[in-house]
């Protein structure tokens, strides 16, 4: 490891990653910065205490800047030529604290060992400073994995504009944001960061820069100051969405559960997830009726656009029943693709947001020469208690999806990663599947005839309407199979009408 000198000052942007501004809803007009202690750096491959009875400590994986030449008021031209060298940061935050501190980030970002650096240094004069990297693991599973081409403000931009306010002496450290990805850390978990620079010559890296967590065992004293405190606020900023929090969805939010954050730091609650409006006895009841009797019924009230088309189960003979969680591809662009393709992005934050008895239904816009999903999120999925997935793209793995059992219902095979068509945009709003129109809590309906949507307030009245349908038909069956002409009879006329009405067990 390359030896640091102790900083005269570690400064912080509080949100700098298009990632994690659009994570957090709020996008900044310019940067807004605070100060870190220099007792809070640490080294590589050392610890961090949770403190007793705290429960947020968050990771963040930053790019530092490591001040060389002292600068004051100096250009954005200029300013890359006053940093020497870059290497990977863990702005590690305890959002127990976070509220009294007003934004100060004081005690909240200040504590002992809250700010590692390292382990090497890369030479910042080597490097384009807008084509740098920066990922995150968290038990050896990917957590962050974010460019500076995704920077709201680049890093040449806050040197100069720090230096407009104060001098950056030489060996200060500016810490420039971390991406979306960020989510609490436990006792017993290990956080790696590295900062790289893949494109430049030699791909220099920092290597990886290793914080192990630990328990605490003093508490704050309360006769000196305030205590920690949490709210659901604070729980959700501080796993990334509500729903990795464990808390059901705010009361109108459409995608609640839509923020980033580390997928394998909880198995969140489904609670307030899925099956909205869909009992178990309607669920029988639904399951019990053909998507043929369904459509048919839709069209009787004026439902015309209902079908999902052109899709196949990977199960045969399997059926579907859920609500719909959607998930929405755009058109691969390869920009947007390092801003919203890498890292955990919103088809993996799909897929662990699932619900028990939810289907996840994807927009891929009829594209089946690419995969949507493939073994790993599928087994995800199966995991949460997902019914099904319903995709209007292609399914890569097609053979192992089908051997854990989750049905499928797809165009087909295609081996492609994500990538080559597709970008995952967002999850939990309206989409456009098949040809159909599907709202988040829709319900989802597929069998051999295909898959069709049906509004959650016609549900009820659609699957009864059906079933009848279901029981006449099979009586008109019957009566065919002992002879007897379709004319008059399907449909029914008058007379076959009375004869089905007085059948042995007819309902009055």
């Amino acid at each position: 490891m390359t030896e640091l000198a102790r900083p005269g000052k570690i400064i912080a942007i509080h949100l700098n990653y298009v990632s994690r501004a659009d994570q957090r809803g709020r996008r900044p007009v310019a940067p807004s910065y605070f100060f870190k202690p220099a007792s809070s750096l640490a080294g590589t491959d050392g610890v961090v205490e949770r403190p007793a009875g705290t429960e947020l400590l968050a990771f963040e994986g930053e790019i530092a800047l490591i001040i060389g030449a002292p600068a004051r008021r100096v250009a954005v031209e200029q300013a890359w030529a006053h940093v020497a060298s870059i290497t990977a940061a863990n702005d590690l935050g305890l959002y127990d604290l976070r509220a009294n501190d007003k934004g100060s980030n004081v005690r909240s970002k200040g504590g002992d060992g809250y700010t590692p650096l390292g382990p090497e240094l890369i030479d910042a004069s080597r490097v384009d400073p807008a084509a740098l990297r920066v990922r995150a693991w968290v038990n050896g599973e990917l957590a962050q994995d974010d460019t500076t081409a995704g920077l709201l403000f680049p890093l040449p931009q806050l040197v100069a504009d720090l230096s407009q306010h104060f001098t950056l002496e030489t060996g200060d450290v500016i810490l420039t944001g971390t991406p979306a990805g960020s989510s609490v850390i436990v006792p017993g978990d290990v956080v790696e960061i590295e900062v790289d620079a893949p494109d430049a010559e030699g791909a220099p890296s920092s290597g990886r820069l290793r914080t192990t967590v630990i328990q605490g065992q003093v508490p704050f004293d309360p006769a000196l100051g305030s205590l920690p405190g949490v709210d659901d606020l604070q729980r959700a900023e501080a796993w990334g969405s509500r729903a990795l929090a464990g808390l059901p969805p705010e009361e109108g939010s459409k995608n609640a559960a839509s923020s980033p954050a580390h997928p394998t730091l909880s198995d969140p609650s489904s609670e307030g997830q899925g099956e909205v409006g869909l009992s178990d006895e309607l669920r029988s009841k639904l399951m019990a009726a053909p998507t043929a009797g369904l459509s048919s019924q839709l069209r009787k009230r004026g439902l015309h656009s209902c079908f999902i088309d052109g899709l196949s189960a990977n199960l045969p003979g399997a059926k579907i029943v859920g609500t719909a969680k959607t998930l929405r591809f755009v058109p691969a662009r390869e920009d947007l693709f390092k801003s919203h393709g890498g890292g955990y992005n919103a088809q993996k934050r799909a897929f662990d947001a699932v619900g028990e008895g939810e289907i996840i239904v994807i927009e891929a816009r009829g594209d089946a020469s690419t995969g949507t999903l493939g073994d790993i999120l599928a087994l995800r999925a199966k995991t949460r208690g997902a019914a099904g997935v319903v995709t209007d793209g292609g399914v890569r793995d097609y053979d192992a999806v089908a051997e854990i059992g989750l049905p499928v219902f797809s165009q087909g095979a295609h081996p492609s990663v994500l990538g080559r068509r597709h970008v995952p945009w967002e999850f939990d709003v309206t989409i456009g599947c098949g040809g159909a129109t599907v709202q988040p809590g829709d319900v989802i309906v597929g069998d051999g005839d295909g898959v069709i949507v049906i509004p959650v307030g016609l549900a009820e009245e659609v699957a009864d309407a059906a079933l009848a349908q279901e029981d006449e038909d099979a009586w008109i069956a019957e009566q065919v199979a002992a002879g007897h002409p379709v004319d008059g009879l399907f449909p029914m006329n008058a007379e076959w009408r009375a004869r089905y009405d007085a059948r042995p067990g007819a309902r009055g």
